[in-house]
């Protein structure tokens, strides 16, 4: 075969390799995923703030039902903990082997360990082992839930048009609303039915069992999906490495800026989504479902508000976007405790709904922010490392810490404490380089 002929059919099989998958294709893709991983995340922060004290800290809860509380708390930090594991492994895989595959393993990893916490029994069954086996469930969870969000970034962006980019990357990003909804929307429909007996004594393994569809559904997609074209090109150009995670290395001010800057993100969320509930049912005195009532309207503001981020970071740029955001995000942290000192529907929703607007805008940029920041060839490796090293920065002990401070010091301590988580992101916004494109187009 002649050179021109040999050039020829390369150049047929990169673009064969290369083909994009159709914008609902890409957005199936991408968002189901993420939707089952925040749906799963919520169900357990509702369990966890609501019914786990009673299920897997019994003894504890008959003495001392805050404490019980607090521990329950302290599981759900297991997830976060065991997240760098998983994005290590998933990152090694999704950028040596591809993003589809990882995909797939990460999505059904995620599912098993869900559906088997609800199929757990308490703690009158079987003792401390059942609080054991809980923790291996969440760490389960955590290691699958790691692989899923940079992989899932990485099918939207890389299959993005240019000058599209953060808008494709709101599509992962748009899961998180819809989990939300979803996980809400089911527990307020039980809630309102089952007697709080009945809830503690099986209602809150429903949501659980449930996701198992939502997987189904997860695995059909994925399977159906095509390899991002930016990777199926460095594949065929040999641009690929078979140690990622040593190939990072360089990389590594990259990995804790970004850490540093998306923390502020995952403390406002999980403030604002598990600990509020906690406040607002035992400290407020709202009834579970009308607080979750509440929730579930002020989400459609978070929602809104990942689709404007965007366009503003597309028009923009991600770091000017994210520097006003986190701003902002600063003075609402100092005001926000005057909307919580009392029993006010009026204060705790202009509470729920300015904090899931900086929500949004917060976290609909980072889906092309974080991967901007790596070349193909780690990108899967430090977009995920960095995302999951902010989710134990930022998230896995917020309901925690913001527990114990009000517990301690009341409810301006709140304030101060995501205040702080803001003004780390703004130091690291400034001192991090504005993202490139670096080998972003197929």
């Amino acid at each position: 075969m002649s050179a021109s002929a040999s050039a020829a059919v390369s150049t047929s099989s990169v673009a064969e390799s290369t083909r994009r998958d159709s914008v609902p294709e890409i957005i199936a893709a991408s968002m189901v995923g993420t939707a089952i991983e925040f749906y799963d995340n919520y169900c357990y922060s509702i369990a966890s703030a609501s019914y786990f004290g009673l299920v897997f800290f019994t003894s504890v809860a008959k003495s001392n039902m805050a404490l019980a509380t607090l521990m329950s708390f302290v599981t759900f930090a297991v997830s976060f903990l065991a997240r760098p594991f998983g994005s290590l492994l998933f990152g090694h895989f999704g950028d040596r082997l591809g993003r589809k595959k990882t995909l797939v393993v990460a999505l059904l990893t995620m599912g098993i360990a869900t559906f088997l916490v609800g199929c757990l029994p308490g703690y009158d069954q079987i003792g401390a082992w059942s609080v054991v086996i809980l923790c291996v469930c969440r760490a389960c969870q955590g290691i699958g839930l790691a692989g899923e969000w940079s992989g899932a970034a990485l099918v939207a962006t890389e299959n993005a048009p240019k000058g599209k980019r953060a808008l494709y990357g709101a599509f992962p990003n748009l899961g998180a609303p819809i989990g939300f909804f979803c996980a809400y929307g089911l527990n307020l429909l039980l809630e309102t039915f089952l007697t709080q007996d009945q809830m503690v004594a099986f209602g809150w393994r429903i949501p659980f069992l449930c996701s198992s569809v939502l997987v189904i559904v997860g695995l059909y997609v994925r399977a159906r999906m095509s390899e991002t074209p930016v990777f199926a090109k460095a594949a065929a150009e040999n641009r690929t490495v078979r140690h990622p995670l040593r190939s990072l290395l360089p990389y590594w001010k990259e990995v804790v800026l970004g850490t540093l800057a998306m923390g502020i993100t995952y403390t406002l969320f999980y403030v604002l989504g598990t600990w509020s509930l906690s406040y607002g049912v035992s400290t407020l005195g709202f009834a579970q479902p009308e607080y979750l009532g509440m929730q579930m309207v002020s989400v459609l503001f978070f929602a809104a508000f990942i689709i404007v981020g965007c366009l503003w970071a597309d028009r923009s740029g991600r770091r000017k976007t994210l520097l006003i955001t986190t701003a902002v995000t600063l003075v609402f942290s100092l005001v926000c405790p005057m909307l919580l000192g009392q029993e006010s529907v009026l204060r705790v929703m202009l509470f729920l709904c300015v904090g899931f607007v900086l929500m949004g805008a917060l976290f609909g940029p980072c889906g092309a922010y974080l991967p901007e920041l790596f070349p193909t060839k780690v990108r899967y490796s430090g977009a995920g490392l960095s995302y999951n090293l902010a989710a134990i920065l930022g998230g896995a002990f917020a309901p925690t810490i913001a527990t114990a401070l009000v517990t301690r010091f009341g409810i301006v301590s709140l304030g101060w404490y995501l205040a702080v988580m803001a003004a780390i992101a703004l130091v690291a916004l400034f001192l991090i380089k504005e993202s490139k494109d670096k080998d972003y187009e197929a």
